[in-house]
């Protein structure tokens, strides 16, 4: 399988593939990387697709950066790389993780299929669910602005008004989402919600935890691609 690094304005990427007309692009979930990509690229590659990787912002090759993952600066980035595929490609299918799904769904509109891995489907929601994990009410945090949390995130009021002014897009292509039945982080009724809204095809994978990693989920994961890509 052919791959290059390269660069799209400043913005750490991969492309795995020969030439084709069709290109999915992949977007990681938190912690993650460009590389992580290459196992679903061998199999997409092998269906005649090209994949193009990137490193998020405080990612990857970008980790050292005092570049700061939120939507403000994500969605941006995420646009031009929509519109750098969009003069090269005819075809354009995103596989996404987690809250790089999320960010997809704030950037991009007229895409061919999406592939979805326990998406943050409502982060609204999840941001409220946090505040009541953290025992914070939403006029201490308007006050403050951020507040660090024990269990590792920053709640930030910047971050709330941003999802409550900005919704995600109507998704009108094929929509396919694994969801892991033990996830924390997405209600399986938030899910099945967001699917029966926008007709996706739900997959539950009941032993599966938001970050699908043991072997067992990563075959259910790999068999779940190969039969959606």
């Amino acid at each position: 399988m052919e791959k290059e690094f390269l660069e799209i304005q400043g913005i750490p990427a991969v492309l795995y593939g020969q030439h084709s007309d069709k290109i999915y692009l992949f977007l990681h979930g938190k912690c993650g990387y460009k590389e992580e990509a290459e196992a679903f690229a061998k199999m997409a590659c092998a269906a005649q697709y090209q994949v193009l990787s990137i490193d998020l912002p405080g990612h990857g090759a970008r980790k050292e950066t005092q570049d700061a993952c939120n939507p403000w600066t994500v969605v941006p980035e995420l646009k031009m790389v929509m519109s750098y595929l969009a003069s090269r490609w005819e075809g354009i299918s995103i596989r996404a993780n987690s809250i790089g799904a999320y960010f997809a769904m704030l950037a991009f509109e007229n895409i061919q299929k999406a592939l979805f891995v326990s998406p943050i489907v409502d982060m609204e929601k999840l941001i409220l669910d946090m505040m009541s994990w953290a025992g914070v009410q939403e006029c201490t945090l308007k006050e403050k602005g951020e507040i660090p949390t024990k269990f590792g995130e920053t709640l930030s009021w910047r971050y709330l008004t941003y999802v409550r002014e900005h919704a995600i897009h109507n998704w009108h292509c094929p929509v396919c989402i694994l969801y892991g039945g033990k996830d924390h982080m997405t209600s399986r009724e938030t899910v099945r919600a967001f699917a029966r809204k926008y007709g996706a095809a739900l997959t539950v994978m009941e032993q599966g935890e938001h970050w699908l990693h043991t072997p067992e989920q990563l075959a259910v994961l790999t068999s779940w691609e190969g039969e959606n890509v």
